[in-house]
């Protein structure tokens, strides 16, 4: 989306001040307030003159009671791909989210995720559930119990540990359970459980046709090691801080809030700008009808992708005025998204 400013010095710092100073008070800014905090040595008739040239070219527009001006979405995408800076995040909002995520539990990563980013921003934050095919399995042991009892340990690459009690037939020695712990992890390590299934199966009908005991023994152990794992999660994301909404002028219509409440709830417009975001390189930041979706078209959105082995498995972000503070928030969901995945692989 980056794009260079067709404008000059002056007027990019001008834009530059206006946006940051609408952002800070929500009003519209005259020549005159303009002139003050621009630095410059210009006069008011001078800055009215840019002010008209950049109303022109779409990127400020004059709300009908003001004499001021306030920034278009043209404006703040300008302002977000080439004028603003972005402050590195200062150390205690690091190590506040650094050891929130180091000391949750794998199971409740996600939700502490999403707390942190509308903690931190006062806005709404969103953090997807992980994909279900990232959910592989990790490793496979087996541990006896007694002749005919042994507990089956899945870790899985989420660091959930699944345990299955299995109850045999005939006693199996230690040895024998070690070589199909070695031969399940060879063929199963890195699969989905859907596919663990499949290829389970597929080696079964393999096996009998070569009639080797110990290896139809370790793929029935496999078969009741993954047998029960659901691939049904209860979430597609987590949504924390809806209410910092309420907060904003901007989206203060009552109407504009339930719908955007209610786009929370349904999913479907939230979880289709996700999946857009999944493939990214980093930080995006779609500003009112870049969405796509116009229950979002007063509302900007910041996310960011984060991973498990190099491989994109969610996205995370927040939501919030157009106005919002985007220097301080582009780096917090990009740190949080580095975080969080660094919090999964432990």
């Amino acid at each position: 989306m980056n794009q260079q400013p067709d404008l000059n010095e002056r007027a990019s710092h001008l834009l530059k001040v206006l946006i940051e100073g609408y952002i800070a008070d929500g009003q519209p800014m005259g020549s005159t307030l303009l002139a003050k905090r621009s630095g410059l040595d210009l006069s008011p008739a001078t800055i009215r003159n840019v002010m008209a040239s950049l109303e022109e070219a779409g990127y400020v527009h004059a709300p009908h009671t003001s004499a001021g001006r306030v920034p278009t979405t043209q404006g703040y995408r300008l302002f977000v791909d080439v004028l603003v800076n972005v402050k590195p995040l200062n150390e205690q909002d690091f190590h506040a989210l650094e050891i929130q995520l180091d000391k949750t539990s794998s199971s409740d990563l996600i939700h502490s995720a999403s707390n942190m980013l509308s903690g931190l921003t006062q806005l709404t934050g969103i953090v997807m559930v992980p994909l279900l095919e990232s959910r592989s399995i990790r490793q496979i042991e087996f541990v006896k119990l007694s002749e005919k009892q042994i507990l089956a340990v899945l870790v899985m690459s989420n660091n959930d540990i699944e345990n299955r009690m299995i109850q045999l037939e005939t006693e199996i020695s230690a040895s024998e359970l070690q070589q199909s712990s070695n031969y399940l992890n060879e063929i199963l390590v890195g699969k989905g459980l859907q596919q663990a299934r499949t290829i389970l199966l597929e080696e079964m009908e393999q096996v009998r046709k070569d009639m080797n005991s110990m290896m139809l023994s370790a793929i029935n152990l496999g078969e009741q090691a993954v047998s029960g794992l659901k691939d049904q999660q209860p979430e597609d994301y987590i949504v924390a801080g809806r209410t910092n909404l309420m907060d904003y002028d901007d989206l203060s219509d009552v109407t504009k809030l339930r719908q955007l409440f209610n786009a929370f709830n349904q999913k479907r417009d939230i979880l289709g700008l996700l999946d857009r975001c999944m493939d990214a390189d980093g930080v995006q930041i779609f500003i009112g009808r870049e969405s796509g979706h116009n229950v979002f078209d007063d509302c900007s959105i910041v996310t960011a992708p984060y991973q498990i082995d190099e491989s994109h498995i969610g996205v995370l972000g927040v939501v919030g005025p157009k106005r919002m503070h985007y220097d301080r928030v582009i780096p917090i969901v990009d740190i949080t998204a580095k975080l969080l995945s660094s919090a999964l692989l432990k």
